[in-house]
């Protein structure tokens, strides 16, 4: 049998010779399209020129260097949605990413507007989860004006030129985490949500709505003051070890915010009579094994497949897309994982 030629894969896909051609050998432009059908051409025919068709298919997408800004690397949380990304990266074969990821260490706002600005020298769009403060918002502002879209992840931001937003229902899972802790606690007493910082979006909204649902639900529950713990394991375990001691009524704790390590490591040295329910946002690994001794009643996560690639879809539509003045906003529902539900 001959081996197959250029001008039976033309045949084959239905296309003109010259435009096999130019795939080959690079020499011009062909549409996505066009490029997909060659290429199940050449597959199903046998193509001799497989392997070079396929760096052609490569070289003909589009390049994109997006930039991505997270949290503190020390946060095994932030690890993993910077994995999440990178894997989503990896799944897409439409356009060739050059994923840019940086962690911010230094949660000042005025080195997270500088990284920012460092960022946005070089990346098509930035997506940035951070605390909102008028030094972010300004740098936002500075980036919009260069034509580079910022997306905020995770935590939405106040600021105007904000290009998107890409996360869960905050009000949502406020509202879940009241009525998860109101039907497990089994008895009446007294609830305190923790927060890691006021100026995190998406912790003040779970945070009223927790409470407008204890309000209206939950007569025979009292929610203390929000408790704040700066992020910080170690602020955590200290708050929770004070709650131990100073409220004899306390039956649950809400964690909004970093430092659910701190309050596992609490509740690990809590005597065995005393019942306290967690419901928590997010799991890293302390958490996953927090859930799976049973010492976390719950955990409301950020789906880490569908929501780092929702980021990637906005991201990449508003580079196309650059002179609008909207913002594109994609919500996910966010996972209940629960000790019976936990996959390790």
């Amino acid at each position: 049998m001959n081996r197959p030629t250029t001008a039976s894969l033309a045949k084959a896909a239905g296309v003109s010779l010259s435009t096999v051609n130019r795939l080959l050998h690079g020499s011009g432009a062909v549409r996505q399209e066009t490029v997909e059908r060659i290429m199940d051409a050449a597959q199903a025919i046998g193509f001799y020129g497989l392997g070079a068709l396929r760096e052609r298919r490569r070289a003909n997408l589009p390049q994109r260097h997006l930039a991505f800004l997270m949290q503190q690397s020390h946060r095994p949380l932030y690890q993993l949605y910077a994995q999440a990304i990178i894997a989503a990266v990896g799944r897409r074969a439409d356009v060739v990413i050059e994923p840019e990821v940086q962690f911010a260490d230094d949660l000042a706002p005025e080195a997270v507007a500088a990284k920012l600005l460092g960022l946005g020298k070089t990346a098509d769009a930035i997506a940035v989860v951070t605390a909102d403060h008028p030094l972010v918002s300004q740098a936002i502002d500075e980036l919009r004006a260069k034509g580079v879209p910022v997306v905020a992840y995770i935590s939405d931001l106040s600021a105007a030129s904000r290009a998107g937003f890409v996360g869960t229902d905050n009000w949502k899972a406020g509202r879940t985490a009241a009525w998860l802790l109101s039907q497990t606690a089994g008895r009446p007493g007294k609830i305190f949500p923790f927060i890691g910082s006021h100026r995190y979006q998406c912790q003040d909204i779970s945070d009223a709505s927790f409470r407008s649902y204890m309000r209206e639900h939950a007569p025979g529950i009292q929610v203390g003051e929000t408790l704040l713990t700066q992020e910080e394991p170690e602020r955590a375990y200290e708050i929770v070890c004070g709650l131990f001691r100073e409220e004899p009524d306390l039956i649950g704790i809400c964690v909004n915010g970093g430092g659910i390590s701190g309050v596992v490591q609490a509740m690990r040295e809590l005597p065995p009579a005393r019942q306290i329910r967690i419901v928590c946002r997010d799991i890293g690994p302390e958490g996953r094994k927090g859930l799976s001794e049973g010492l976390i009643t719950a955990a409301l996560r950020h789906p880490m497949d569908r929501l780092p690639e929702e980021l990637l879809d906005v991201m990449l539509h508003l580079i196309e897309r650059r002179e609008t003045a909207s913002i594109e906003q994609r919500i996910v529902p966010f996972e209940i994982i629960t000790p019976e539900s936990l996959w390790t």
